[in-house]
């Protein structure tokens, strides 16, 4: 599914953003509520009662959040700024490498390095420009009292095209210590199946850039030695089970077929040979139909497309009946999907905060066991899930 939203006729959505981001830059500040001021309604789910509380408000296409030590927070902007979240105030954080904020493309996913209380790394996906136009790129820098430093691309895509769509860009980290980064097949669904071109495909690296020496494909010459998986459509969501450490992902589906993918070392997931969903408009199949041998199945498919964007294993004690659930983001579908699993499968799902909130981008568990929300838009928001009455 795709996540574009039409814009004004004779404006489009990348002289939007880049309009933005050029204003953004002078800007001390969008974000304006403050901190856990507007109660927005109790909502119920199977399991548990939750109050919906509005954090923050005011931010240009939000995309990603991250919590700090301090208490504070992260958010990056698909427009390009990287947001510091402190006493209920966002402010800009400069060093952010230059993004191509056009169409899907910007500044994306967000990460924290696991040693982050000593080292103070964090890590930013973003759509890299270059010859032919931009791809997926992956950086890190160290956060200091002042902004970024020591700021490095440190993997990125060899391939650029001018195309805005379907740039994946979840990050997390494995039990190991290495990085997972999705990335979508920018709209060439072949690409996807070619194990020697980075797009739509599921990538492991170490935190300094470097291949694993034990990924699957590290000893095939035509394949690229990142590769985890391949056969993805556009992974926007990335999380990793809390038992098994095994990485789960959403990804988004043509005109229906959106997925949920237990990814393992290897295995092809199909796009675009196989699919659940059809052509936009026609309807027509794509590919060789549902099901081949050697390619997997998902988990669940969602038709009509949802639009799934960010993931989160819920392990907090704050909703102890929610503890195990998978939690997705939706863009079209306006909600919030709580899916309850096992090891390796999806046993039931529900919607909550149907067109409560408007397009979810990001879900993430807090220090505090709570839930909190990402909206894409502008202006998007920050929420918080906590127990109601």
């Amino acid at each position: 599914m795709s996540e574009y939203r039409s814009n004004p006729p004779g404006i489009s959505e990348p002289f939007v953003l880049a309009l933005l981001a050029a204003i953004l830059m002078l800007a001390p500040t969008t974000a304006s509520a403050q901190a856990g001021s507007e109660s927005v309604g109790t909502f119920r789910s199977r399991d548990h009662s939750f109050r919906l509380v509005k954090v923050l408000d005011g931010f240009q296409y939000p995309w990603a959040l991250a919590f700090l030590p301090d208490g504070g927070m992260l958010v990056t902007e698909r427009t390009g700024r990287l947001l510091r979240i402190r006493d209920g105030r966002a402010e800009p954080v400069p060093g952010v490498p230059s993004v191509s904020a056009s169409g899907q493309g910007g500044l994306l996913d967000l990460a924290l390095s696991p040693a982050f209380a000593s080292d103070r790394t964090i890590f930013l996906t973003y759509s890299q420009p270059g010859p032919g136009g931009a791809g997926t790129a992956l950086a890190r820098g160290v956060l200091d009292g002042t902004g970024l430093r020591d700021v490095r691309t440190i993997w990125s895509m060899d391939r650029k095209t001018g195309a805005g769509q379907h740039f994946g860009s979840r990050i997390r980290f494995l039990p190991d210590g290495t990085i997972l980064l999705t990335t979508g097949d920018r709209g060439q669904g072949s690409r996807a199946q070619d194990l020697g071109d980075a797009a739509g495909k599921v990538h492991r690296i170490a935190p300094d850039g470097s291949v694993p020496a034990d990924n699957p494909f590290r000893g095939n010459r035509t394949a690229r030695p990142s590769v985890y998986s391949y056969g993805h459509r556009n992974p926007q969501g990335l999380a990793i089970h809390p038992r098994t450490g095994e990485p789960w992902i959403t990804e988004h589906g043509p005109q229906g077929g959106d997925e949920v993918n237990l990814v393992r070392p290897g295995r092809n997931y199909g796009w675009p040979v196989i699919t659940y969903g059809r052509q936009y408009g026609t309807g027509a199949p794509i590919g060789e139909g549902t099901a081949k041998s050697g390619m997997e199945q998902p988990l669940l498919q969602w038709t009509p497309s949802i639009a799934p964007s960010g993931l989160e294993f819920y392990t907090g004690d704050a909703f102890p009946r929610w503890k195990g659930s998978l939690f997705s983001g939706n863009l079209a579908g306006r909600r919030l999907v709580r899916m309850t699993v096992s090891d390796d499968g999806v046993l039931s799902q529900e919607t909550l905060l149907e067109d409560a909130v408007g397009r979810i981008r990001d879900v993430r568990q807090g220090p505090d066991g709570y839930l909190y929300l990402l909206t894409d838009g502008s202006p998007g928001a920050l929420y918080r899930l906590e127990p109601g009455e």
